[in-house]
């Protein structure tokens, strides 16, 4: 089994940064993409970030070149760095480990107020 335990999140005004953290603990071999997905009231979850353990890095379209996704392999942790936030940023953010089976963490809420 992995663990994640996810930190940061908050509410923040438009045009604004937060980092999300999410460390992994387990079966860390079991693990090659770490990464965020969100949901947002009444929609369906969405891919925002992905890196695998080679560094290969995937962005959803809304977020490309405002947010930046990095991962420390020795430390097991995946992290999101958001900047220029905006209103429609506003989800709950949920880590994800994939590999031999597929991990998330709790979640964390982010608020992007006008």
């Amino acid at each position: 089994q992995v663990q994640l335990v996810e930190s940061g999140g908050g509410l923040v005004q438009a045009g604004g940064s937060l980092r999300l953290s999410c460390a992994a603990s387990g079966s860390i071999f079991k693990i090659n993409v770490m990464g965020w997905y969100r949901q947002a009231p009444g929609k369906e979850r969405e891919l925002v970030a992905t890196i695998n353990r080679g560094g290969t890095i995937n962005y959803a379209d809304s977020v490309k070149g405002r947010f930046t996704i990095s991962r420390d392999n020795a430390k097991n942790t995946v992290y999101l760095q958001m900047n220029s936030l905006k209103p429609e940023d506003t989800a709950v953010y949920y880590c994800c480990a994939l590999g031999v089976g597929d991990y998330w963490g709790q979640g964390a809420q982010v608020t992007v107020s006008t």
